[in-house]
């Protein structure tokens, strides 16, 4: 378990985050979105400039949720935990 804050739920089945559970991780989630949003309809014509401004939000983003998520990134084979 983790001592920090729980904005995920953990998947009940293989690796990864769920749903937010908070609502710093919907913010997070809308925030993200919204950026995503945002550089696709600015580099709609231009996909190598996209992905270029869109991977510092995708690692920032992973890196947030893997870190808030309620015990941990590990594999989860549906057991409650």
């Amino acid at each position: 378990m983790s001592d920090g804050p729980e904005w995920f739920a953990p998947k009940r089945y293989g690796y990864g985050t769920g749903i937010p559970i908070s609502w710093q991780g919907w913010a997070l989630t809308i925030a993200f979105i919204g950026v995503t949003v945002a550089l696709c309809l600015l580099f709609k014509d231009d996909p190598v400039r996209l992905i270029a401004a869109l991977t510092p939000f995708v690692i920032a983003f992973v890196v947030v949720a893997a870190r808030t998520t309620r015990g941990g990134l590990r594999w989860r084979w549906g057991d409650d935990d």
